[in-house]
């Protein structure tokens, strides 16, 4: 892969990058120009009996908001990265990263407004600078946050999110409905413009940290409590003979439900509530928090 990086007086893509909370020459450009990965503004979604594109391994986010679930195949969201969609009448962001590996859906509003997001064609840590299209600011997928612009600091409210097998996520949602390849662009969501990336040792671009104690595509669920982190590695916690743990991480005490054949898990608190963990690869979720604590079976 090869990419071109341009900054003159600060700016790149079109940014300007001056005054961020990011390090300048730590943001790389990825390949694409903005918006060169468009997103899906438009979203069209069929029923799971009338899908006949996925198979039953294939990857897909799973959303459930105010009493809807949908679902978002990862085979499109290689392509398109962000879908602006609208659920119950509240904007909702889905977004992907596939260098990351890691899908996070949000609220779609900052201060009460409608806020549209594209891809910026830039990166940090790996990990896509999202972008707002009404003030142009730069958002950190990863950190939720805004880097740059005159929303610099602003955090996006996030919706928790799976990332499952297609088949598991339909079994436990017979009801979902699924992002169609009806997108409006002319993709072969049939293949990955990624293959072979998730089982290669290899990153693209460079990070601020690493930590060789996995495999960098390991995935792990990333959990965030105030300013402390905490990783649970899949290869850890398939070595336990349960698919449900319980630990004690920032005075709460955490229950992690997970499914390692489809390496995916929910993380509750001692309230119930679901936290919005991070479903990513190991070199990510350590690059962004290298202070991280990890869990490793006994």
């Amino acid at each position: 892969m090869v990419w071109l990086e341009v900054s003159v007086a600060g700016a790149m893509n079109g940014f300007d990058l001056s005054g961020g909370l990011l390090p300048e020459n730590e943001i790389h450009q990825g390949g694409p120009p903005r918006d060169g990965i468009p997103s899906l503004d438009e979203p069209k979604f069929i029923t799971a009996a009338a899908d006949n594109f996925l198979k039953p391994g294939d990857r897909v986010l799973g959303i459930v908001y105010k009493g809807e679930t949908r679902a978002y195949p990862i085979s499109i969201l290689n392509w398109h990265e962000i879908v602006n969609d609208r659920i119950q009448g509240d904007p909702v962001a889905i977004t992907y990263c596939p260098l990351c590996g890691t899908g996070l859906a949000y609220r779609g509003e900052v201060d009460g407004k409608a806020t549209h997001f594209g891809v910026s064609g830039l990166l940090y840590n790996s990990d896509v600078l999202l972008y707002d299209r009404e003030t142009e600011s730069l958002w950190s997928q990863i950190l939720s946050k805004a880097v740059t612009g005159p929303m610099k600091g602003q955090l996006l409210k996030d919706l928790p999110v799976w990332h499952t097998s297609w088949k598991a996520w339909v079994k436990k949602h017979p009801n979902t409905t699924v992002l169609s390849i009806d997108t409006g662009f002319n993709r072969d969501y049939s293949r990955s413009p990624y293959a072979g990336y998730g089982d290669s040792k290899q990153v693209y671009f460079p990070v601020s940290a690493k930590n060789h104690a996995y495999h960098p595509k390991e995935r792990v669920l990333g959990v965030t409590i105030g300013d402390q982190f905490k990783a649970y590695p899949f290869i850890e916690l398939a070595r336990l003979k349960t698919s449900q743990l319980t630990d004690k991480f920032a005075g709460n005490q955490l229950t992690i439900d997970f499914d390692f054949e489809n390496r995916d898990g929910t993380v509750t608190d001692q309230n119930g509530k679901v936290l919005s963990a991070i479903n990513g690869f190991w070199f990510a979720w350590y690059a962004f928090h290298p202070d991280t604590e990890i869990f490793k079976a006994k």
